[in-house]
This record gives C-alpha cells, structure tokens and sequence, in this order.
C-alpha cells in the first residue's frame, strides 16, 4: 500500500504536460519554424545559417543555408505541424520535436543531410546524421563549416 501512495505522489509532482503548439506552420531557416509569431528552433539539430555557403566538389559555392531552408519547407509546407517543447531559449522561445503525422521533423532534417546532430544535446538524431553522411545527403556532400562554427568565427 505504502507503494501505490508514493507512486501516486510522485506521479502529481510530475510537471505538468509539455507545451505544444499545432497547426500550420511557415519555414524561417533549415531549423526554425513559426507558428503565428511564436518561434519554433528545432530540437537536437542544427542546420547552416540562411546565409551560409558551402563548396561543392569542384570548388562552387553552393547556398547551403538556403538549400536547408527548402527542405525543411518541403516537409512542413501545406500541413498540419505539431511541435511539443523539450526546452526554451535565452529569449523563451521553444526548443522543441516537431512531427507532421508520424514523421519526425528533427530526425528527418537530418537525416536528408540538411542538419547536424547537436551531440552536446542530445543524441538523439546522431543514427539519422551518420546515415546522411554515409549516403553524401545533402549538406554533406559538400566542404562546408559547422553552423555553430560559421556563427561564431
């Protein structure tokens, strides 16, 4: 009996449901939605900045920032979009998953090669940003620098 009334406390000082936010959803960079004026970042993954280049192999530049942009507007473009906060940033914005149906948004980014993996996060989409560079997707068929690199030189 003891059992059932400490699962029972511990379950009530649980906090309370995660924010989550749905509905339609329009694309900022490879890793930031908005949902009205409410600003998404993506969880666990980083894409390179609007403004960033990459080099292809023979040495073009290629606009890797932009190129992440679309493909995460690709996913979310004319849908329903679902983000659940796991964080928030210095400015309260949400830190969050995001899912269109079943997909995972994060996973999915970085897994067609347009975001890396924040390892210092989580290591949650490292499987689905080995896979991206094993198969050269995206970002990583390119000579490119870390976002967080490219930001703070």
């Amino acid at each position: 009996m003891k059992y059932v009334f400490a699962l029972c406390v511990l379950l009530f000082s649980l906090p309370s449901e995660a924010e989550e936010l749905v509905g339609p959803a329009r694309v900022v960079d490879g890793d930031t939605l908005m949902f009205g004026d409410r600003k998404v970042h993506l969880y666990g993954v980083d894409a390179p900045e609007l403004a960033q280049t990459c080099k292809t192999r023979k040495g073009s530049d290629m606009q890797c920032g932009e190129l992440a942009r679309q493909a995460l507007g690709y996913l979310v473009r004319g849908v329903q979009v679902r983000c659940e906060s796991r964080d928030k940033t210095p400015a309260n914005e949400m830190i969050g998953v995001c899912h269109v149906g079943w997909l995972n948004i994060n996973e999915e980014i970085a897994l067609e090669g347009w975001a890396i993996a924040t390892r210092d996060i989580t290591e949650d989409y490292v499987r689905a940003e080995t896979f991206a560079k094993a198969r050269k997707e995206g970002i990583w068929k390119t000579e490119f620098i870390p976002p967080w690199e490219w930001r703070n030189p």
